[in-house]
């Protein structure tokens, strides 16, 4: 039997959030680094990257590096993404894929990320640390989803993994691992927890735990601009809904935890604004206890 944790997607603000919590759940007696499988998506891929290296959760707090603006750069000539735009029309990924299909080449420049995957790689395994450790990008041609450190992914240095599944279709160009174009897994999925389900049908994962910045169970109020920001949350908790439903039906315990309605606020509309970041950690701290304090994984 076994734990596995789940850190979706969420920018700059939902890694400042997802670190908080984290954090608390360190305090509470939980160590998220003892997780027996790690899988990150975009933001929550740089996380599980630094806690599979071995970094406490305590000092994911502050430590979100370089962050990238708050607006794409220019974009530059041409539709990378246009597989999931495909796979979309053909059923095989949702309508906000599609559309994320159809945004330009990304103009920002990834090397930070890169440069972090070589501080945080072993020097022997070109990976981190921990064995399960799953970056989740999505294949720009297909749409498919690629969770880098798989034993059926291809093999990646640490540094371009982290790159592939922070790259946001529009705002980053992809990453070619192999024969591959990589994007942000995000695209596809905030979560992708539903790729744990073989690991649940066998038996060595029963239990998951997922931290979700980009759902909101029971829908989330917005004034102004936050109200775009939730058009694009609800189909996202949607397939967090459907993710969850999936592995509490092949016989998973799974405990979700996603902000508050105070955490959204203290975001606004726009989950990569660094100038929230102050705010966003201030609101998270207050909110994070609450979140965990009756969680099962703490007894």
């Amino acid at each position: 039997m076994g734990r596995a944790l789940v850190i979706g997607c969420g920018g700059t603000l939902g890694f400042a959030w997802t670190a908080a919590v984290l954090a608390e759940l360190e305090r509470k007696g939980w160590d998220p680094r003892t997780a027996d499988v790690l899988i990150g998506t975009s933001a929550g891929a740089e996380l599980v990257a630094r806690l599979g290296a071995g970094m406490s959760a305590a000092a994911l707090q502050g430590d979100g590096g370089d962050p990238p603006r708050a607006l794409p750069p220019l974009p530059r000539p041409g539709l990378p993404g246009l597989g999931l735009t495909r796979a979309a029309l053909t059923g095989h990924a949702d309508l906000l894929a599609g559309l994320a299909g159809l945004l330009p080449r990304g103009g920002g420049d990834p090397q930070w990320l890169v440069d972090l995957g070589e501080r945080l790689a072993d020097p022997v395994t070109g990976w981190v640390a921990h064995p399960r450790t799953w970056l989740v990008s999505a294949d720009a041609r297909t749409g498919e989803r690629v969770p880098l450190g798989h034993p059926d992914a291809p093999k990646a240095a640490l540094g371009q993994a982290i790159a592939a599944s922070w790259a946001i279709p529009g705002w980053f160009p992809p990453v070619r691992i192999g024969d591959r174009q990589l994007l942000d897994g995000g695209a596809v999925s905030p979560t992708s927890a539903d790729l744990l389900l073989p690991q649940v049908q066998d038996g060595s994962i029963d239990e998951v735990v997922v931290v979700a910045p980009m759902s909101s169970r029971g829908g989330a109020p917005a004034r102004g601009l936050s109200r775009v920001e939730r058009l694009l949350r609800r189909p996202m908790t949607r397939r967090v809904d459907d993710e969850v439903a999936q592995l509490r039906d092949a016989g998973a315990r799974v405990v979700r935890i996603e902000p508050t309605a105070a955490d959204l606020e203290a975001m606004g509309p726009n989950f990569m604004d660094g100038s929230r970041l102050a705010r966003v950690r201030e609101e998270a701290a207050r909110s994070a206890p609450a979140l965990v304090d009756h969680l099962e994984v703490l007894r």
